[in-house]
């Protein structure tokens, strides 16, 4: 075994000597109390290691020992409706274990090694199986079945193979001999470095939108399955309730939601809340399809750097089982700060704000594994990324911002004027963007009797329209402006506070399916269709600017049921009705 020795601990770094056998990106134990270290830089024989555990008490000359294998996670059953640290350890086995506080030194434990869980195969003795084929399946939890993979590297034909029955994931249950005549044996766990990316068959565009129920997302800057998302905002503005939102009500198959370096109180207010949550589409608990990464702020420096790593090789596998996986991060600034220090501790040359030159292809690395493919196991499936970005002050021009923005399709700015006014989602319409809208036209199509696209970018037009009038109004105010200006700034008012603003309290408004959106966004049309028509025959605008008839429109979304298309017919003629009625009043 490979050892070397501590010579300078500064903080999460360990200076080495002794290190010239040892490989970058090799996991390593150190000193007596065995802390999980990770050796990222070697020069000659003297090398440096990032240990993922408080390093308090580690003493000079102390032995450091080789494990022979990059850090990795363990891919298996056990994973889902779990809990684990930045470096998948399970924080509820530990805490029934040794009490509330972890102790050093406990190892890499990762997924319960004992619990047998249920197989049922589908191939049998003799069958040539393929590397990512699927082999059999465990009831991992009432919403979640896992598909278990034949591992990466491991062709051939099925020699040997246990009885359907239960079994632990360190078990083997097959063994496989490949054409070279070598035996492997296939267990339902495996291991896979979480650097590296999963490889897949085939990459596929993105051609299907990610449902969330939020309209300002599903209509306005919608994200796709395999899709990339930066939601950034200053303090306050709703990052992570935003999240929260598209966390219970996404139609992806299984949540991953890391706690990237965010306060003790915000990733506690997750764990207790998330196992209360119920799944609005399988009415069970949210949890059982759920993952939660927590590592928060006060944890050591370089597990957050692991954890957002941890996360999205946890979603690459369950992409390979054929599965959409949405993973939140929150934030990939304080993995971007975590980068920071470990670069300033290894005394490199600062960039920008004394982030690591390297930080653009960090974060760019980081969204390159989202994408939707054709898997080895003969399914689609797909990672859809979704990562906050915490900007001191809400200044986007600083570096993580100016780079995830390079990297990502949808770019959801919260807006902390909107966040003061009680507008949620704070997403403000002016500085968002989706670069999904032409390839998701189709879905639209298909989904919907009408062109929702054109009718969003109409509505688009008159809120940029609504931008530019406002400085005008502040200066002269609204009573100059001519009475069709009048009427669009009052349509842009409905836009906003009644389509664009949602409320997650409300039974109804929490979530929309999209057939609604689109209907409620025809009524608003309509609405300024027929005010349009009405001025054209000279009604006076305080007319056609009906209190009565606006708030109606505006409530909708409290008054009308998901699935109750009539009443937006009703709506509509509603509509009709009131402007014939006083065109005919003012003809008289």
């Amino acid at each position: 075994m490979k050892t070397a020795y501590v010579k300078i601990v500064d903080g999460p770094v360990v200076k080495a000597t002794g290190m010239k056998d040892f490989q970058v990106r090799e996991m390593v134990v150190v000193g007596e109390k065995k802390l999980i270290g990770e050796v990222i830089s070697i020069d000659g024989d003297l090398g440096t290691i990032q240990v993922y555990e408080e390093t308090e008490g580690l003493k000079r000359d102390e032995e450091i020992q080789s494990t022979g294998a990059p850090l990795s996670v363990k891919l298996g059953p056990g994973m889902v409706s779990n809990i684990f640290d930045g470096i998948q350890r399970p924080l509820k086995s530990i805490q029934d274990k040794h009490g509330n506080f972890m102790p050093e030194g406990i190892g890499l434990i990762s997924l319960d090694q004992e619990k047998l869980w249920p197989v049922t195969f589908t191939v049998k003795k003799g069958d040539f199986v393929q590397e990512g084929q699927i082999f059999g399946t465990v009831p991992e939890t009432d919403s979640m079945t896992h598909r278990l993979l034949i591992p990466m590297g491991v062709s051939g034909t099925i020699e040997e193979m246990v009885e359907e029955g239960s079994y632990n994931i360190e078990e083997v249950l097959l063994r496989v001999k490949d054409e070279n005549d070598k035996v492997h044996e296939v267990k339902m766990a495996q291991e896979w470095p979480v650097r590296v990316p999963r490889p897949v068959k085939h990459r596929k565009a993105t051609r299907e939108i990610l449902l969330t129920g939020q309209r300002v997302l599903d209509t306005f800057f919608p994200i796709a399955k395999g899709g990339t998302c930066a939601v950034p905002g200053g303090f306050g503005t709703g990052k992570t309730m935003t999240q929260h939102q598209i966390a219970k009500y996404c139609d992806a198959d299984l949540i991953i939601y890391i706690g990237c370096g965010e306060r003790g109180n915000e990733m506690t207010e997750v764990l207790e809340d998330f196992p209360n949550l119920v799944d609005p589409y399988t009415k069970q608990s949210l949890m059982n399809r759920t993952i939660l990464i927590a590592n928060t702020s006060n944890m050591p420096v370089a597990a957050r750097e692991a954890s957002i790593y941890t996360g999205v090789t946890m979603a690459e596998y369950f992409r390979d089982q054929g599965y959409d996986v949405a993973l939140m991060a929150d934030s990939t600034s304080r993995w971007a700060e975590a980068l920071r220090e470990i670069s300033g501790r290894l005394e490199e040359m600062p960039a920008e704000e004394g982030y690591p030159a390297y930080l653009p292809s960090r974060v760019a690395g980081f969204y390159e594994r989202a994408g939707s493919a054709e898997t080895f196991s003969g399914k689609d499936g797909s990672v859809t990324l979704i990562g906050a970005v915490s900007p001191a002050g809400g200044d986007f021009s600083e570096p993580v911002t100016e780079n995830t923005k390079r990297f990502v399709n949808v770019f959801l700015a919260l807006d902390k004027n909107l966040a003061y006014a009680r507008h949620y989602p704070a997403i403000q319409w002016m500085t968002s963007y989706s670069q999904y809208i032409a390839d998701l036209k189709n879905y639209y199509e298909l989904a919907l009797d009408g062109d929702l696209v054109g009718l969003r970018n109409k509505c688009m037009d008159i809120l940029h329209q609504e931008a530019k009038l406002n400085e005008i109004v502040l200066l002269v105010g609204e009573e100059v402006l001519p009475d069709d200006q009048r009427l669009l700034l009052a349509i842009a008012r409905v836009l906003k506070v009644g389509f664009l603003q949602q409320n997650a309290f409300n039974k109804i408004d929490t979530f929309v399916p999209l057939e609604k959106q689109y209907n409620m966004l025809k009524t608003i049309d309509h609405l300024y269709e027929a005010g349009k028509k009405a001025l054209s025959q000279k009604i006076p605008i305080r007319q056609i600017k009906n209190e009565d008839l606006f708030g109606k429109i505006i409530n909708m979304k409290y008054n009308i049921e998901n699935d109750d298309e009539e009443a937006f017919v009703h709506l509509s003629n509603e509509i009709d009705n009131f402007y014939e009625d006083l065109i005919k009043d003012n003809r008289g």
